[in-house]
């Protein structure tokens, strides 16, 4: 990290950061071209910590993930704009993480599930859920290992 005073070190601080983000963005490796999508997830503490997310059965990106399931991950969160008489002395106040890991399709109903009351715990502070097994059979799981992490912040 480039300027090191604006590093968050400790991980109850990161992990307020992904606790508060309402989207994880990961990009992808197509070829030779990013590729980066916006979705919903959970996070789940551990060694090694994992993120979930929900999608269709098939699309770009499960094709992608087949070819090449190394990651990048993006969230941030406090955004603030701090205004100044000039232009160029405008700036914002933020919270982010970057981080890298491996993605995999998730393949038991059990890990399907338990994902899926990550993902909802995410946005409603509630992990037990009733999922039918006609919506689990449509719904694919990814859970992507977190094998590198970072944190910053300006305020």
């Amino acid at each position: 990290m480039r300027r090191n005073d604006r590093e968050i070190e400790n991980q109850a601080e990161i992990d307020e950061v992904i606790t508060k983000a309402d989207v994880c963005r990961i990009a992808l490796i197509d070829g030779d071209l990013p590729y980066i999508v916006a979705l919903n997830f959970g996070y789940k503490k551990g060694n090694p910590s994992s993120l979930y997310f929900h999608c269709a059965n098939e699309g770009r990106k499960i094709e992608i993930i087949k070819k090449n399931n190394v990651v990048c991950f993006q969230m941030d969160v406090d955004h603030e704009l701090v205004t100044a008489r000039k232009a160029c002395g405008f700036g914002m106040n933020f919270k982010s993480i970057v981080g890298y890991g491996k993605i995999h399709k998730v393949e038991s109903k059990e890990e399907k599930i338990e994902g899926l009351n990550y993902i909802m715990k995410q946005y409603t502070g509630k992990d037990q859920f009733d999922y039918e097994d006609k919506m689990l059979a449509i719904t694919t799981i990814l859970r992507l290992e977190i094998e590198e992490i970072s944190a910053k912040k300006k305020e």
